[in-house]
């Protein structure tokens, strides 16, 4: 009988995808944030 074929996630790995993840939404809440000030997706540029 073979052995069991478990994958491991290093905790280095975890902590990283929920900091991106993190950032990702704040940069999302900064995006509406100023789309809802300025009326521009990217203020200044268009």
């Amino acid at each position: 009988m073979e052995k069991a074929n478990t994958k491991t996630i290093e905790k280095e790995k975890i902590v990283a995808e929920r900091l991106n993840g993190r950032f990702a939404m704040m940069g999302f809440i900064a995006l509406i944030g100023a789309y809802l000030t300025t009326g521009q997706i990217i203020p200044g540029f268009i």
